[in-house]
């Protein structure tokens, strides 16, 4: 396989892949959002910032099974025709596992531009973990017109 250039790559799959998702209206003008549903998208947004098909190196942190968490990191293969991808789990708390995140995607000059992306992603898995394993409980809405006083 011929390793081509990220952005070759990006300008071929901008428009049309089986994973983009596109929503609400037909122009940018009129409201278009477009996303993309491909592992390894931090954001779920169709950019060449945060896409993983057109990325060499990507982050992600996405659910595993019995709600636990793992970082995804796509990497160039040993033989460079081949894509490696290393899931490292992050189970502990909270300010080790923001750690582990850091220091393996971000402070080892891997995609120091995804930081606050992938730790927002890890902050809503975090959070969803907690309350289905039924640690805290959500946030009840606010009905009505009571005073808190």
């Amino acid at each position: 396989m011929v390793a081509i250039p990220d952005q070759l790559t990006w300008e071929i799959v901008r428009r049309n892949n089986c994973f983009l998702k596109k929503r609400n209206g037909q122009t940018k003008r009129s409201g278009s959002v477009q996303f993309s549903v491909e592992p390894g998208n931090c954001k779920s947004l169709n950019q060449l910032k945060y896409s993983a098909i057109a990325n060499s190196k990507a982050l992600d942190v996405v659910f595993s099974g019995e709600n636990r968490a793992q970082l995804i990191k796509k990497t160039a293969g040993k033989s460079g025709s081949k894509v490696a991808v290393a899931k490292i789990n992050v189970n502990k708390d909270f300010r080790r596992s923001e750690k582990v995140i850091v220091g393996q995607g971000i402070d080892n000059f891997y995609r120091q531009d995804l930081k606050g992306a992938v730790l927002a992603k890890y902050t809503a898995v975090y959070q969803a973990n907690r309350r289905a394993k039924g640690i805290t409980k959500p946030v009840p809405v606010k009905k009505g017109r009571k005073s808190s006083a």
